[in-house]
């Protein structure tokens, strides 16, 4: 009872919050039953005379009561812009302007987390340990000393914000509880998988919490990009990292959005707008881990011209059959083969067989040649799959969250990009990293290697065929006793059932005695 009141005051107040901002002007109640429309119409009376005299644009409306809600609710917003298919295509492209800041907390706050994560005094630990220079809903980040071999170094020390996870969990759990209430009466909701979309929240938002385990994705990420020439990502120090500590190499670099500062250093703007698109797509198709927040704030350039991607708290991965899928779309796009791209679908699985595969190629193909036929800054690949999932739905395509997640990155990639270079050409950028891994991989040596790989699996599958023989052996032993002797119950199994059913007796008892009560005094009232 404590838990639901508590559930259904975080829910009215953030109602409220939405009411207040004109989120509600946004809904549109065609359809709607009468309740609901009613519920809305007299949500839209409580909102700021500015959202209802339209000085605030309707789509800043639901970012900013997002952010006066919280942490979590920036997040949320975060997490529902990746999609689209949930919350619509216009609100999710009005969630990705979505930033989170917060307001630093106290330093004697952030040394107390560090000694007690690090199990030592922060002098002990740090030789100079600054104030905190970035701040968001989960952590901040300090700027710090240690002492080398070589030297006094600089490191960045991101910490955890205290009491954040105390937070998180109360709004995680009011959330699990509309979307319990909402799939419950709602048949669309079910559809939609509330329940999975906040679960899905849940874990992502518990894996940015752990530290270790985004020291772990950027050792993954460092050794994937070991002979990449113009990206790399800064070093980890597990020393001086733990679940709520992470300490990571200092970048002395430029960031990507202060383009003044970028050409004062002689840097070649174009040249790095590529780099940023050509290095995602190499990330996505050549390791199916690709950094999923790659917005300017993140991304530095050193002296060397190189990119250094920063904060890595969220990722993205794709199986190979994705990969597979993404290349085939990008190479199909590029040499306008039309049913090519659509038979990927259908040898994928995507799109359920009934439908035809020349006519899905046709609505492709009403996506494809308006792109070819624009100049090339007006061209966007991000745009192009936001499209293609539109259509798809169309034919029943259920699309993956990975799938989602990668265009979402791909419109921040592309927008960093473009803030370097207005025209790049997005599909002669990505051209030579997509034919490189069409070539590598369904050409003759990824076809050998699939060859192998399957003789791999064979004789994997070989070596267990004796242990597989042996228990169908014995299960068909068990299954002969059965049918001979009849099914034997364990002991604990029979009490357990007698348990249940002596408890089912005794309410069925009741239940009649206060049937035949209720009948004796009826008849006692008519006499």
């Amino acid at each position: 009872m404590i838990a639901l009141l508590s559930h259904t005051t975080r829910l009215i107040r953030a109602g409220y919050v939405f009411a207040r901002e004109g989120v509600f002007s946004l809904a549109d109640t065609a359809g709607m039953p009468l309740p609901a429309r009613f519920g809305i119409g007299i949500a839209r009376l409580i909102a700021r005379p500015s959202a209802r005299s339209g000085a605030r644009a309707p789509e800043s409306r639901l970012a900013a009561a997002l952010t006066r809600l919280g942490p979590t609710y920036v997040k949320l917003g975060q997490f529902l812009a990746t999609r689209p298919d949930v919350v619509g295509t216009v609100i999710a492209k009005n969630l990705e302007s979505l930033q989170d800041q917060m307001p630093p907390f106290p330093q004697t706050q952030a040394e107390a987390t560090v000694a007690a994560a690090l199990e030592m005094p922060v002098s002990q630990a740090f030789v100079t340990f600054g104030p905190p220079v970035a701040a968001a809903s989960i952590a901040q980040v300090h700027k710090a000393e240690i002492e080398t071999p070589e030297g006094r170094k600089a490191v960045a020390v991101k910490v955890l914000r205290p009491n954040v996870e105390r937070r998180f969990k109360a709004d995680l759990d009011a959330f699990f509880f509309a979307a319990r209430t909402a799939e419950k009466f709602s048949a669309e909701a079910r559809r939609l998988r509330f329940i999975e979309i906040v679960a899905t929240l849940a874990r992502s938002v518990a894996i940015e919490m752990d530290f270790r385990l985004e020291a772990a994705a950027l050792s993954e990420m460092t050794e994937n990009v070991r002979e990449d020439q113009d990206f790399r990502v800064p070093a980890v120090n597990w020393d001086l990292t733990a679940r709520e500590v992470l300490t990571l190499e200092w970048i002395d670099g430029v960031k990507l959005n202060n383009r003044e500062a970028l050409a004062a250093a002689g840097h070649d703007l174009p040249a790095l707008g590529r780099k940023v698109i050509q290095s995602f797509l190499r990330h996505a198709l050549r390791d199916g881990f690709f950094h999923a927040d790659m917005h300017p704030g993140n991304l530095f350039v050193d002296a060397e011209g190189r990119l250094v991607a920063v904060d890595f708290g969220i990722m993205g991965r794709l199986s190979p059959k994705e990969r597979l899928f993404l290349a085939e779309i990008l190479y199909g796009f590029i040499t306008r083969d039309y049913m090519r791209t659509a038979q990927v679908h259908f040898d994928a699985g995507y799109v359920p067989r009934h439908h035809s595969v020349e006519s899905f190629a046709q609505a492709i193909r009403a996506i494809g040649e308006p792109i070819h036929n624009r100049t090339a800054e007006d061209i966007s690949m991000a745009k192009l799959l936001m499209l293609l999932f539109e259509v798809t739905g169309l034919f029943d395509m259920r699309t993956r969250p990975e799938l989602l997640l990668l265009q979402k990155t791909m419109v921040v990639v592309e927008g960093v990009a473009r803030g370097l270079d207005p025209r790049l050409d997005m599909w002669k950028t990505a051209d030579p990293v997509v034919r490189e891994w069409m070539a590598r991989h369904l050409g003759p040596v990824g076809k050998l290697e699939d060859a192998v790989e399957g003789a791999s699996e064979i004789g994997r599958f070989v070596a267990q065929v004796p242990a597989l023989l042996s228990r169908a052996g014995a299960l068909m032993d068990q299954l002969d006793a059965a049918t001979r002797n009849g099914l034997v119950l364990a002991p604990e199994t029979i009490a357990a059932i007698g348990a249940v059913e002596a408890r089912r007796d005794r309410w069925k008892t009741l239940g009649l005695w206060a049937i035949a009560a209720g009948l004796a005094w009826l008849i006692y009232l008519v006499i």
